[in-house]
């Protein structure tokens, strides 16, 4: 979709745009959201970082997503000046892009993966530094990128939610002394806990059920504020002990060079193991091996690292967790142990 195909849809006379959900709380679906909640989402975010009519806020996402047609719902909404560049990882390097108008963007909204490259050029991190409020969405941040965030004076926030909850309902900072590892939920927005530890939603005006997420959540005591687990499908139960995929892969982040992903295969003895899949060739694995039974814990270490070429990845960046698995039980039928 483009930018003048969404403000089309977003100018006809329905109440509802059409969008199409990540699986966050379960398949994958296209659903019809109202158009007022779009808005009720617009004006809390504008109104917790204080946008003002007639500030700058960049696009550099794809409006086919829910986080390209929220930054356009804003803009809307608080007579923001929409700067529109093409999505790409450099948004802040493209020809039409000048040091002086990056110095006026007030409000960004950016994938992890944008943040990163823009953090290895000299100029791009300068004019990141300049953006007033860049909410970072779409995904985990790795601790290493999280880290060099830590030193920007400038208001950088992680964002948690969804396409259901239009967006995010919860914000972290992770910039300047005020840098934290608890989301704090926007107004209006009520959270709890079921039996299985997953965050569950309650945001009437901005969607009309009550949402169970996959996300296994800590919460801290006495407050609605939470740090994210992992994901309750992405939990390998080996030998009866309960792995965190992202915890594992956090852990392992700082520490390897090499793109990898953690997943799972079945197995006689454990039920289930850890299976690292490596882009990389079998001559890295004896160092890699070494590095995982440094850091991690007897169950969390992969019992099998599996080199390939390339890391299954979802169109939006993120690792596609079932194609990862699949690909591990073929490599783990082809070789066996």
């Amino acid at each position: 979709m483009s930018f003048d195909e969404f403000i089309n849809e977003w100018n006809d006379a329905s109440d509802t745009i059409e969008v199409r959900t990540s699986g966050s709380t379960g398949t994958p679906k296209v659903m019809q959201v109202e158009k007022r909640r779009m808005l009720a989402s617009a004006r809390a975010t504008c109104g917790f970082l204080g946008l003002q009519a007639g500030d700058t806020a960049l696009l550099c996402m794809s409006v086919d997503y829910i986080a390209g047609k929220m930054m356009v719902v804003r803009a809307i909404e608080r007579g923001l000046q929409l700067l529109s560049v093409a999505p790409s990882s450099h948004p802040l390097a493209l020809p039409d892009f000048s040091d002086e108008m990056g110095k006026n963007v007030v409000f960004a909204a950016m994938v992890p993966m944008q943040v990163y490259s823009s953090l290895q050029v000299e100029r791009e991190r300068e004019i990141l530094g300049h953006i007033r409020h860049i909410i970072i969405g779409g995904g985990p941040l790795d601790p290493s990128l999280e880290d060099q965030l830590r030193a920007f004076d400038n208001a950088i926030w992680h964002s948690y939610g969804m396409t259901e909850t239009l967006s995010h309902v919860a914000l972290r900072r992770v910039s300047g002394s005020g840098a934290t590892p608890w989301f704090t939920p926007m107004p209006g927005v009520s959270l709890s806990v079921n039996d299985d530890q997953c965050l569950v939603i309650e945001a009437p005006h901005l969607c009309p059920e009550r949402l169970v997420t996959r996300d296994v959540v800590e919460m801290e005591p006495g407050t609605q504020r939470f740090k994210v687990l992992g994901r309750i499908d992405n939990v390998i139960i080996t030998g009866g002990v309960k792995i965190h995929i992202e915890q594992v892969e956090q852990t392992l982040a700082p520490h390897l060079s090499l793109p990898f992903l953690i997943t799972k295969c079945p197995d006689a003895r454990f039920g289930e193991i850890v299976v690292m899949l490596l882009q990389g060739t079998a001559g890295d694995i004896p160092a890699v091996k070494a590095a995982c039974d440094s850091l991690l814990t007897r169950f969390a270490r992969p019992k099998r690292i599996l080199p390939v070429n390339a890391l299954p990845m979802t169109p939006t960046g993120k690792p596609a967790r079932h194609e990862a698995a699949q690909i591990a039980l073929r490599l783990c039928q082809a070789t066996p142990r």
